[in-house]
Formats: structure tokens, sequence, C-alpha cells
């Protein structure tokens, strides 16, 4: 049987509307051989949460470029915490100071990508740290 692919839901929580950036690395996840499930436009946690279980992901990659990253990714680790689902790892991008990223990682947040970020790194830091487990 061949190994199953990494799953990854890419979301837009919140009411930021430049997906974009969502859109291109999801392509670009995709087209490295993940699955990647796009949530789409103004989610919130707790839907993203719902959807990342229902689609039994492996990570969570959330986009953020309203300035809300210090409210939106906790809420999305605390979503998952509540269903259960700590296990399931949460890294993202957008428009985030150093000293934002410092805390959001210490808060439980896989890695933050920021501006300029090659796509060949998110792909290369999926590959070293989103290994899918043999069932």
């Amino acid at each position: 049987m061949p190994d199953a692919k990494v799953r990854i839901l890419v979301a837009k929580p919140g009411l930021d509307g430049h997906d974009r950036g969502a859109k291109v690395v999801a392509r670009a996840l995709r087209d490295a051989g993940f699955e990647v499930i796009y949530t789409g436009l103004h989610q919130t946690p707790e839907m993203i949460a719902a959807a990342a279980i229902q689609e039994d992901v492996d990570a969570v990659g959330l986009s953020i470029m309203s300035g809300a990253h210090n409210t939106l990714f906790p809420a999305v680790l605390e979503a998952l915490r509540a269903r259960g689902a700590s296990d399931i790892p949460v890294f993202g991008g957008g428009i985030i100071p150093d000293e934002d990223a410092e805390k959001l990682r210490a808060a439980g947040v896989a890695h933050i990508f920021t501006p300029g970020t090659p796509l060949a790194a998110i792909i290369d830091w999926v590959n070293t740290n989103l290994k899918k487990s043999a069932a």
C-alpha cells in the first residue's frame, strides 16, 4: 500500500479578505504532493477546528494578513484543544512581527512564515516536520 499523503488544512480566519498568499501556498503544497483542503475566507476558529477534525488533517496552516494574529492563532489552538485535537500542529504566516512570532511559537504555534519566505522553504518545513504516521 503506498504511503498516505500528508493532509493540510489551509484556512483564512477572521475578517481578512486577502487570500492570494493562502491560495499560492495551498497550490504549492498540493503541487509538492500533499493533500490540501482550502476552507476559503472568513472562517471562525471553531469552523477551522471542526474542519480539521472532519478532514482528519495532519496540520492546519493559517494565513493572517489583518494584524489579528495574536488573537486568531491562539483561538484556533484553543478550538482544537476544546475538541480533543491539540495534537494537530498549527503553522502559518502573514504580516507578523518577529517579536509576535516568538510569542506565538511559545504559545504552541509550530512555525511562522513571514512575507517573502520561498515556497520551497515552506515545503521543506512540511516535509521535515509533518511525517504521516503509519496506520
